[in-house]
């Protein structure tokens, strides 16, 4: 199981407790930690899928932005 899994699991779990009985003052930080760690890295992943995404029109003319074709040229995704 991947630690993304088991943080997914930990929060779903505190989640349930939190609803039934209630979060201790430590079970709360750990939620809170854990939901700022999943969010930070599902972030990172979208703005990766969206910086090595290259969009193309009907035309079949690339219309990719110069943001992110800058930030594909500094991971070494493109080469013009």
């Amino acid at each position: 199981m991947s630690q993304n899994q088991e943080r997914i699991d930990r929060i779903n779990e505190l989640a349930k407790k939190r609803k039934e009985a209630g979060l201790s003052e430590a079970e709360e930080m750990e939620r809170k930690k854990l939901h700022r760690e999943y969010i930070a890295d599902f972030r990172a992943g979208f703005k990766q899928q969206i910086e090595n995404m290259k969009i193309i029109d009907k035309s079949g003319k690339e219309v990719t932005s110069e943001k992110a074709k800058e930030a594909q040229r500094r991971k070494g995704l493109r080469e013009d």
